[in-house]
């Protein structure tokens, strides 16, 4: 049984003249999670991930995973230490410049702590014994933490130097054959932002130093996002304002009805060709033995840019609010005060109710917490929950010791305060999540 009192949150208040004040390098959901013991910063563009951060997050990984379960990607793990030579190979130490983190061992051998595993994983497949064209397409992926010398990071998980991401590298045998990879991953990245639960433009992207000539962009509308996005309205057509031409549509031409607005990037996909795998000797043997360049895809998604830019659009100043699919917990049962008459009358059914609702609601099981801090004012517990965006509250109150318990019962999404039974609160959860799940489709 999830307890309050059993939680490592350390609930803190942001010092006023730090640099974390400035406006330019915090954000209101960095300073939520601060606030709210989400997260902890360890040093600049680097934090620690709480427990109930680090809840939310597994959730992340989860969707992640079912989805690119269902289109047939393998998980692996690739070595976060890369020999510097990989990256000369392919032109990129270069272009990518004083962003990598670089660092020589004791043999004086340089190495780059991964940003991202493009020449790392065509390295892996031009050292193994060949493989045959009967293997592909093979799409691998891994979720592991990247790092880039950010020159100002910023607004917490949104920009930081150490961060949580979800990388897949396809292979295939020719360019068709790549791209119709290449637009299964993009259809499969829609059902994953679909679920997560924020409303998500896509755009034709940049390939910048990632190469190759096609790539796709997944943006959450935020105000403080580093990225400009044109939306044509007439022709429902998106890109990188990168990609614009003086804020005109580039398919239909249209001016009018063309808006610009910043947005902060989750995910981006890259049609490589040959780029990486062609200078790493990535091939293949053909149906005649003979060596072929295998055709390449990349493919990122932000794991904790998602919990931040998700807590960013949708927070308010003083109160977190999550997405249903990713918050830490989903309900909060608060029993009375000790001490209180309520208290002598009602004994454990906050306990009998939590068990009852994880069973008739199975997607609530292990997203319900109890908020045993009967030390505390049921209003002061209302307020934190509050402030942590728990989505439902059910308070005990004397009602709650009748034959028939009724409970005080909030949505804070909603903004309703009802008077339920048991059985009317299950009611009210499933029909709410039915009614959300058909809209977003």
């Amino acid at each position: 049984m999830n307890r309050f009192s059993k939680i490592f949150q350390p609930i803190t208040a942001v010092l006023k003249g730090s640099n974390l004040t400035n406006k330019e390098f915090m954000s209101k959901s960095q300073r939520l999670m601060l606030e709210m013991g989400i997260i902890h910063q360890a040093l600049p563009g680097c934090f620690h991930i709480l427990p109930l951060g680090l809840k939310s997050l597994n959730k992340i990984t989860n969707i992640v995973d079912e989805e690119m379960g269902n289109i047939g990607c393998q998980k692996i793990i690739l070595p976060t230490l890369i020999k510097a030579e990989l990256w000369e190979k392919s032109g990129r130490a270069r272009e990518m410049g004083p962003e990598l983190i670089t660092l020589n061992d004791r043999h004086n051998q340089k190495n780059i702590l991964g940003p991202t595993h493009e020449e790392v994983i065509a390295n892996l497949i031009s050292t193994l014994p060949p493989l045959t064209y009967k293997k592909f397409p093979l799409l691998l992926y891994q979720i592991t933490s990247k790092f880039r010398d950010e020159m100002k990071p910023r607004f917490g998980l949104i920009r930081a130097r150490e961060f949580l991401m979800k990388d897949l590298y396809s292979f295939d045998l020719n360019e068709k054959s790549a791209l119709e990879t290449y637009h299964n991953v993009c259809d499969r990245y829609e059902k994953i932002f679909k679920r997560i639960g924020i409303n998500f433009v896509k755009v034709l992207g940049s390939s910048e130093a990632m190469g190759g000539n096609l790539s796709h962009e997944y943006h959450f509308p935020a105000t403080i996002g580093d990225d400009k996005i044109v939306i044509c309205h007439k022709c429902k057509h998106a890109t990188n304002i990168e990609l614009s031409e003086h804020n005109n549509c580039i398919k239909c031409g249209e001016s009018k009805e063309v808006t610009m607005q910043n947005a902060i990037e989750v995910g981006h996909t890259f049609f490589l060709g040959d780029k990486y795998s062609k200078p790493l000797n990535a091939n293949y043997l053909d149906e005649h033995a003979k060596p072929q360049v295998l055709q390449m895809g990349s493919y990122g998604i932000g794991i904790t840019r998602i919990l931040a830019a998700s807590l960013e659009c949708l927070s308010l100043e003083q109160e977190l609010r999550w997405p249903d699919s990713i918050a830490p917990y989903n309900l909060v049962i608060i029993p009375p005060k000790k001490g209180s008459k309520e208290d002598s009358l009602l004994q454990n059914l906050g306990e009998t109710l939590y068990t009852n609702l994880e069973s008739l609601l199975p997607s609530f099981k292990n997203n319900i917490i109890l908020d045993d801090r009967t030390s505390f004012t049921i209003g002061r517990r209302i307020l934190d929950c509050r402030r942590m965006g728990i989505r439902y509250i059910i308070i005990l109150n004397r009602y709650s010791s009748e034959s028939s318990p009724i409970y005080e019962f909030i949505d804070i999404i909603e903004d309703r305060k009802l008077y339920l039974s048991e059985s009317d609160i299950v009611s009210y959860i499933v029909n709410t999540k039915l009614k959300e799940n058909s809209a977003s489709v």
